[in-house]
């Protein structure tokens, strides 16, 4: 059994090397720049987080955890996993299959990435990645926009009627999850950013499913391309940005509507980010979600990456996207089972 060392220990393992600033590194720490004078964002940077998206709702309008209160938490994250890992008994009888699979699902912690601590964004330690409004929670849903939901949903192909029936990340469209966005968020595994820069732009490469944003960095966007960007609509939208002093701003707009916000339409969101070095080892990543046709209001929201010292690899779902052809050539034996049975 591996060792284990007190989450105390670690957590104060992880503040001396810049995993968990202290406000007062933050405050001294000088931004590194790239050879143009821009702050240097490049890296691989590694989105795993403890933080829910949402605010619990017991937990009300609790922005942030005492450091008793997040040991807790971590302990008993910690007490998950070991309990997960423990070896299974091979002479274990099968599943019922009416019952559901262990917490872990079909990936073991060999391909999970889940993240076991609570890190700080300005000294705080998040009870939400959602900060406002301060409940922590989306806002409420305006009236009828569900009902375009379901509407949307009953016109499309079915499940496995072909490959169109099937979601964006089976057909490796996009990612599986939001790890590029529309709002950039942790999933289980493959949660690595790699931000390229150069003269003009800003490319984050995301992990899984080979996602690439492409930021160009201008004042404002001009007519012509905002035509293109509208009659084109981009997976991830059509992002530009500017700095404001050392921070990254970027906008964007004008989202694919096959996507979704959290199962929510995307032809009117707007997402405003933010990307700013805390500590060389620490990026935080701001959101802010607007959308009248949607939400009552705005909500804005912050995640903390931190920096991985290891190269980004292809994630190659085309080449080996099996599951596909499995799937639609499984429904059509069934369909042929079912036509032969009837007689027809």
């Amino acid at each position: 059994m591996p060792r284990r060392f007190p989450l105390r220990s670690i957590r104060f393992a992880a503040l001396v090397a810049g995993v968990i600033a202290a406000p007062a590194i933050a405050q001294d720490y000088e931004v590194p720049r790239t050879e143009w004078g821009v702050p240097d964002l490049q890296a691989v940077w590694k989105h795993t987080s403890i933080i829910p998206f949402e605010r619990p709702r017991e937990l009300g309008e609790k922005r942030f955890y005492t450091e008793e209160e997040a040991l807790e938490i971590e302990r008993a994250e910690q007490a998950r996993f070991d309990e997960d890992n423990e070896p299974l008994d091979p002479d274990r009888p099968a599943p019922v299959v009416a019952e559901s699979l262990p917490p872990i699902g079909n990936y073991d912690l060999f391909w999970r990435e889940d993240a076991q601590f609570i890190p700080t964004i300005n000294g705080e330690m998040r009870t939400s990645a959602i900060i406002d409004p301060p409940n922590g929670r989306m806002p409420e849903i305006m009236p009828g926009v569900m009902e375009r939901v379901r509407a949307r949903c009953a016109n499309l192909p079915g499940r496995n009627d072909g490959p169109e029936g099937r979601g964006l990340p089976e057909r490796c469209l996009v990612g599986f999850g939001p790890t590029a966005g529309p709002v950039m968020m942790p999933v289980i595994y493959n949660s690595n950013l790699q931000f390229v820069q150069s003269p003009g732009y800003v490319t984050i490469v995301a992990e899984m499913v080979h996602d690439a944003r492409i930021i160009k960095i201008t004042d404002q966007r001009d007519p012509g391309s905002e035509a293109a960007a509208e009659a084109h609509e981009k997976w991830m939208g059509d992002s530009i940005g500017h700095w404001d002093g050392d921070t990254l701003v970027v906008e964007t707009q004008y989202f694919n509507d096959w996507h979704s916000l959290r199962g929510m339409p995307v032809d009117n969101l707007t997402v405003t980010e933010t990307f700013h070095r805390e500590t060389d080892n620490k990026l935080v990543y701001g959101f802010r979600v607007s959308d009248p046709s949607v939400f009552a209001s705005d909500f804005y929201g912050e995640f903390p990456l931190s920096l991985l010292e290891e190269n980004l690899y292809e994630y190659a779902c085309h080449e080996g996207n099996y599951g596909m052809i499995g799937i639609l050539a499984g429904a059509r034996a069934l369909e042929r089972q079912a036509a032969e049975e009837s007689g027809q």
